[in-house]
């Protein structure tokens, strides 16, 4: 038996863009996957667990994104929250960061 290469990557995207097909469906708003080394900010919704694991839904106001959870952002349901993916580790930032912005 020989498998496809990445073949688990291909099947946890497979699982995430029918999770987002079916939340983008109920919510009206579209998915905006996360690229690689993005800082991905929202307001934490729900958290969404699948087959390839348990994912947070951040929602931007127009749009959401399916961030890898972690257990110490349950406490956070309904604040703003930023997360940044980089392979598979998932850094978070819990609040609103201060200072200026362009």
């Amino acid at each position: 038996m020989v498998l496809a290469r990445n073949l688990l990557g291909t099947l946890r995207q497979r699982d995430l863009d029918a999770a987002a097909h079916g939340i983008a469906r109920e919510t009206g708003l579209p998915y905006r996957p996360a690229a690689d080394g993005e800082r991905v900010s929202g307001v934490y919704r729900r958290s969404v667990l699948l087959v390839s694991g348990r994912f947070a839904m951040l929602d931007d106001g127009l749009s959401f994104t399916l961030v890898p959870w972690k257990p110490l952002v349950e406490r956070r349901l309904g604040q703003h929250l930023t997360a940044v993916i980089r392979g598979n580790s998932t850094t978070w930032e819990l609040g609103r960061r201060r200072g200026l912005a362009i």
